[in-house]
């Protein structure tokens, strides 16, 4: 029995070996010239600010929210869509209690002001 799972455990300590192995080429090899500029802290293209810990607004946690929900629904919805016929009126029921309660938290993140950017 155990010898059935020989090649994938083969296979686990070959992929192993051959990312570590880059990982140390890498370092070993790579070139190292720190200087100022490479070492100093790079937000898009600015210089820092403020600290790292400062605190973001609630609405950028709201989009955050509101992406996850929007990209949940469309996984969801394409396999639906592709069985649609074979569901029935059930199906389709379930559907629309689904889209409508995703569309219930869209409307709660737009009254919150989240899609409003200063």
């Amino acid at each position: 029995m155990l010898a059935e799972y020989l090649p994938t455990l083969l296979f686990l300590i070959v992929a192993s070996g051959i990312g570590v192995a880059l990982l140390i080429v890498g370092n070993v090899l790579g070139p190292k010239r720190p200087s100022a500029e490479k070492l100093s802290p790079y937000e898009c293209g600015f210089e820092a600010f403020e600290d790292a810990r400062m605190q973001f607004d609630v609405r950028y946690y709201l989009i955050a929210i509101q992406f996850i929900i929007f990209d949940l629904e469309i996984i969801f919805i394409v396999p639906w869509a592709t069985v649609f016929r074979e569901l029935g009126i059930v199906g389709l029921i379930e559907m629309g209690l689904f889209a409508g309660m995703l569309l219930l938290g869209f409307v709660y993140v737009w009254k919150k002001g989240a899609l409003e950017w200063e």
